[in-house]
């Protein structure tokens, strides 16, 4: 996310309110025609023509049979995960996964290019390590966040303080003693949207009370179970963070906290992890097209993520739904349809450093966001699909609905107008172009979420193919109404 310093003061105020749902930034509606874009009168998205044989119902009668049966997007997820891996941005990894994009889209007969911009830094985890000095004495498994710093040369000797959730009380009660140590902060368990978000808007309040007392280091307790390792970054812009951080696998920064209690002030520790970070790198995202027969100028995107973490191999967190959008793509190519206006099928990279790809995508793209009917992402695993976040739009809610009706049996067409901000589409929503995110069960997303068991297994085939189906009537149906709005 790129976070300016009012929409961050915003999160860190949502940190400190218990939240009803996770990620509910409600926007008023705007009162306006329901298939326009905003209320000054730019285009939005729409249903399919009513005008003419639907095209929506014909356009699902040619997906389904293409997406249900054999087609490709097993083996090329197989290929990104089990033979690529882990794809963080700016590594060798990521450039063979843009590669694997190429490769598919080319093989579905998808015209395909690559748009370039420059990532503000390449990072990578040296050697981490902490050694307790007494007087307890155990091994303890940690690993960095991502972004971080290193430590100093020769590493960090200090004191454990326990601050433990961090909040302003606690580290008003923490006082002088925060000053050179080294800060546990303890962590719920996350099972829920909610859990995990605030995984992410919790930090930046925490890093700023510990870099103002003049703490050394911060290490969080993780929020998984049996010793699962799982990264995220507490960086939102791709720059490097301010302090030293580690994730330390629960069960022992648990047995730290109580340590620490049993010996207040008396747990010394050396702390060492030996991060690298290089200079500004050219990255890319992966566009492919159809073009659109009547109005090419105007576009429809579908999108998703393609860089993971590496501890696994970004199975659900982003591959399966990298490749889920390339099918739709394929499957759209193969009924010989084509939409009335342009198609973009993109797979931003950046994303886990802070949507950086999708924001440079819109930067680029700054003259004709005007003419982007809509934005689609899908960003959560297989979990099953209930509908779209609209972003504070309920003018769309009628066209999205009036799209899905050939496939409502499948109960995916109940909306929400909550506006995400945690993925792709975040610098879209804010330049008023009509987000649609697919919202989606948990299944077994949270559990893997960044972590070492985000693995093929993990994926549902059968749960993706109703996705791609559902991706690629949504697509389609906003592409090809047969005509703008009344105010547009």
């Amino acid at each position: 996310m790129r976070l300016g310093p009012l929409l961050l003061a915003i999160l860190l105020l949502l940190c400190l309110l218990t939240l009803s749902s996770p990620i509910a930034a409600q926007l008023p509606p705007v009162q306006t025609d329901p298939l326009s874009r905003q209320a000054i009168g730019i285009q939005g998205v729409s249903a399919c023509s009513t005008t003419e044989a639907s095209s929506c119902a014909e356009a699902a009668s040619k997906i389904l049979p293409q997406v249900m049966g054999p087609s490709p997007m097993e083996e090329n997820l197989r290929r990104l995960t089990d033979e690529i891996g882990g794809r963080v941005t700016g590594t060798p990894q990521m450039a063979k996964a843009v590669e694997w994009a190429l490769a598919a889209f080319r093989a579905a007969g998808i015209e395909v290019h690559t748009e370039k911009y420059t990532l503000p830094v390449t990072w990578s985890e040296g050697e981490t390590h902490l050694e307790l000095f007494g007087p307890v004495k155990f091994p303890v498994r940690l690993a960095s966040t991502g972004w971080s710093p290193p430590v100093p040369a020769g590493g960090i000797e200090a004191n454990l303080l326990d601050v433990a959730y961090g909040t302003p009380d606690d580290f008003a009660r923490a006082g002088p003693g925060i000053k050179g140590a080294i800060l546990l902060v303890h962590s719920d368990i996350g099972s829920t949207w909610a859990d995990l978000f605030n995984e992410y808007l919790c930090p930046p309040g925490i890093i700023s009370r510990a870099v103002k007392g003049g703490a050394s280091a911060i290490l969080w307790m993780g929020a998984r179970e049996r010793l699962l390792f799982y990264r995220h970054t507490n960086s939102l812009n791709g720059e490097i963070d301010k302090i030293p951080q580690a994730v330390v696998a629960r069960e022992d920064a648990m047995r730290l906290a109580r340590t620490v209690a049993a010996y207040p002030g008396k747990v010394r520790v050396h702390f060492d992890m030996r991060n690298k970070a290089g200079g500004p790198i050219e990255q890319e995202n992966v566009v492919g097209e159809i073009r659109g027969r009547e109005k090419p100028e105007e576009s429809v995107l579908l999108g998703a993520h393609l860089d993971s973490w590496e501890f696994g191999t970004g199975a659900l967190d982003n591959g399966c739904n990298a490749a889920m959008v390339i099918e739709a793509a394929r499957a759209i190519k193969a009924t010989g349809l084509l939409p009335r206006r342009t198609i973009r099928f993109v797979l931003f990279s950046g994303e886990e450093q802070g949507t950086v790809g999708s924001y440079e995508y819109v930067k680029a793209h700054r003259v004709e966001l005007d003419k982007i009917r809509g934005m689609i992402t899908f960003d959560a695993g297989i979990g099953r699909v209930t509908g779209y976040s609209l972003g504070g739009r309920r003018d769309i809610e009628a066209g999205v609905r009036e799209v899905l009706k050939p496939l409502e049996s499948w109960g995916a067409n109940r909306h929400t107008y909550d506006a995400s901000f945690g993925t792709d589409n975040f610098d879209f929503l804010l330049e008023g172009v009509p987000t649609l995110v697919a919202n989606q069960e948990e299944a077994n997303y949270l559990p893997n979420y960044h972590a070492a068991s985000d693995t093929l297994d993990k994926v549902d085939i059968r749960e993706l193919k109703l996705h791609a189906a559902l991706a690629a009537l949504t697509v389609w149906g906003i592409a090809d109404r047969a005509s703008r709005s009344a105010t547009a």
